[in-house]
């Protein structure tokens, strides 16, 4: 299923959101001008490898475990691809500006950051001997995702679902969508404990911890409780702030 808009709208402008969309974008620029080589020194220099901080800790407070610690925040802006940049910052645009609304702009950003970081350390949990770095921003869009959940369940998903190169429309509930994903990350994640290497270079735990961050930490720190509706009305679902 392929998000393309959902019907909520935004009530400000999400600076930070776009902000963080540029910023990934450019840095990505920068990376694909690299000779192939100076790309893995890149991956391997600003990506987050669990093995580094698994070595880090067990020599204790030092040198080696103050430069593994600032790759769970470089790592959050590293992409593997286009496809991958290019998917993740979809899902940021599609889901940050509402969750960017309801905590501001300040907050939005701490948030994101805080929820990669939860993210990288759920992914270093289940994989703390993989020397393969870790980048992307998908555990904290997995945070955005989980706040978005929370907060705009009943939220309508305007969704393209490619059926033998056909293309279907459908409007989906931010309960479905999202639980759905959700439930995926949940079984590929235990499907690479079950069977190792077979998540395809995907961290899925990441993405797991990510999202439960986001359900347990939007309540506490969003500025209000967000009241909205959602009606039927011209073939189509619409929600509104009251």
């Amino acid at each position: 299923m392929i998000p393309l808009r959902d019907n909520v709208p935004g009530q400000n402008t999400p600076w930070i959101t776009w902000l963080l969309i540029a910023v990934n974008l450019l840095l990505f620029g920068y990376q694909s001008s690299l000779p192939q080589q100076e790309i893995i020194s890149f991956f391997n220099q600003y990506g987050f490898i669990p093995l580094d901080l698994n070595q880090g800790i067990s020599q204790g407070f030092g040198l080696h475990l103050l430069s593994v610690g600032p790759t769970l925040l470089s790592s959050l802006f590293v992409h593997g691809s286009w496809l991958h940049v290019i998917s993740n910052m979809w899902s940021l645009w599609l889901f940050g500006d509402n969750v960017e609304d309801s905590v501001g702009h300040f907050r939005f950003l701490l948030f994101y950051l805080a929820g990669g970081v939860t993210a990288s350390m759920a992914h270093y949990f289940f994989n703390s001997v993989s020397s393969l770095p870790t980048v992307g921003a998908s555990g904290a869009i997995a945070a955005v995702m989980g706040a978005y959940l929370l907060m705009f369940p009943l939220a309508r998903i305007h969704t393209l679902v490619p059926l033998f190169f056909i293309p279907f429309f459908f409007e989906v509930p931010a309960l479905v969508f999202i639980g759905f994903w959700f439930v995926t990350q949940v079984f590929s994640g235990v499907s690479s404990i079950i069977v190792p290497f077979s998540d395809g270079g995907i961290a899925w735990w990441a993405h797991v911890g990510g999202f439960i961050f986001g359900l347990l930490v939007i309540p506490l720190i969003r500025k209000k409780r967000w009241q909205y509706r959602c009606f039927y009305e011209d073939g189509h679902y619409h929600c509104l702030y009251d």
